[in-house]
């Protein structure tokens, strides 16, 4: 049988969608699916946002792009945002998560090699973790699932156990450059990391000299219910990775550092072609409009809050289909009793996107500007299903 055209990596669903709706997705069949899936959290603001619309079409018309030959204004304006809303100094722009945290790693690298300590190299890393699908970010997730096939596993990396400080301080060693975690692990099946866990690896990498590096490619822009997960631990990193809901579905990442973490990346030591164009600044720009608004994230906790509460109702009437809720805002895991993809199935078949997650876990990750209706249709289609399940 002939390869198709579109490399057969993704095991697809057999659906074709013309167009988006807010929350709504409309396939070309004319069938309507509530969207929880959002691209895997990349939609933020839900499908053709108008004022993301808006100023894309706005920048498309004057141009598209032209290299970090010279200086782009569009970066300038968004990294300033990102910096006054941060804990950040600086930021680095490319085009997808694995890239942002590619940038991470080597900002930990050059940190210590270019002051002399050419030894440290390491990262550890949580069992369970996903960090993108480079060559060193599968090497950095450790999970066999995505390493099987391109062996030799790129050195350098330590997996411990999440939320074992212990652990993780036990496998600091004089090659030791940094240590990464994701604030809420997501494809690992939607876990939350404790807050004192999260200042424990503070404390840890100010006493070791380490970096801290937090993986915010999905936490970050809003999904939490704050712009970024970090904020509710009080914890701030040295160094961070976004991308996601960054650019509403347009394809953006960052790399965000403190002034003492990349006062090494001089010029020549990292770059990107197509990074932080004028097209990507300009939908990240008006991501950032929207979500630095007065009361926008007051609005997405309130929806997390209803929706939080319609689920683990939910779940609390079929112990036999969920096994647990968890999460934190509208990032919402559903572990279940019975396989995880018969779930997803059967919520798409009575018309809810879903995503499938580790550790068995229906993902819910819905456009962060949900309402009232779109949340008691998502509730009901959820009891809907637990209900044809449990009866099966």
């Amino acid at each position: 049988m002939a390869i198709s055209a579109v490399m057969p990596v993704f095991a697809r669903t057999d659906i074709v969608f013309d167009r988006g709706e807010g929350a709504w997705l409309i396939a070309a069949d004319g069938r309507r699916f509530l969207d929880f899936a959002a691209g895997v959290a990349v939609n933020s603001l839900g499908h053709v946002h108008p004022h993301l619309v808006a100023k894309l079409k706005e920048q498309a018309d004057k141009l598209w792009h032209c290299s970090n030959l010279y200086r782009v204004a569009g970066q300038e304006k968004v990294a300033g945002r990102l910096v006054a809303n941060s804990f950040a100094d600086t930021v680095f722009f490319c085009n997808s998560g694995a890239e942002a945290m590619e940038c991470a790693l080597k900002v930990a690298r050059r940190y210590h090699q270019a002051q002399g300590a050419k030894e440290k190299h390491r990262v550890i890393t949580a069992r369970g973790a996903f960090h993108g699908r480079t060559l060193a970010t599968i090497s950095a997730g450790g999970q066999e699932k995505h390493l099987e096939g391109f062996a030799p596993k790129v050195e350098g990396f330590d997996q411990v156990a999440l939320g074992n400080l212990n652990e993780a301080r036990a496998a600091v060693t004089s090659q030791t450059a940094a240590v990464v975690v994701e604030p809420v692990q997501g494809e690992g099946g939607i876990l939350p990391c404790d807050p004192d866990y999260l200042r424990g690896l503070r404390a840890m990498a100010d006493e070791f000299g380490l970096l801290l590096i937090f993986d915010e490619v999905q936490t970050g822009m809003g999904r939490t219910g704050k712009l970024f997960a970090y904020e509710w631990s009080g914890v701030t990193p040295d160094v961070m990775a976004l991308a996601k809901g960054l650019g509403g579905g347009f394809p953006v990442g960052a790399c965000l550092a403190t002034e003492r973490a990349a006062r090494f990346m001089t010029p020549g030591s990292h770059g990107s072609t197509f990074g932080g164009n004028p097209l990507a600044m300009a939908a990240a720009d008006a991501v950032l409009d929207v979500m630095l608004a007065p009361g926008f994230f007051e609005g997405v906790n309130a929806a997390a809050a209803k929706l939080w509460l319609g689920v683990r109702t939910v779940a609390a009437k079929y112990p036999k289909v969920f096994a647990e809720v968890r999460g934190k805002g509208l990032m919402i895991g559903l572990k279940c009793v019975g396989p995880n993809g018969d779930m997803v199935a059967r919520l798409m078949a009575n018309g809810l996107l879903t995503v499938a997650a580790g550790d068995n876990v229906v993902r819910l990750v819905p456009p962060l500007i949900i309402g009232d209706a779109e949340i008691k249709a998502a509730v009901a289609i959820i009891e809907k299903s637990a209900a044809e399940l449990a009866a099966a």
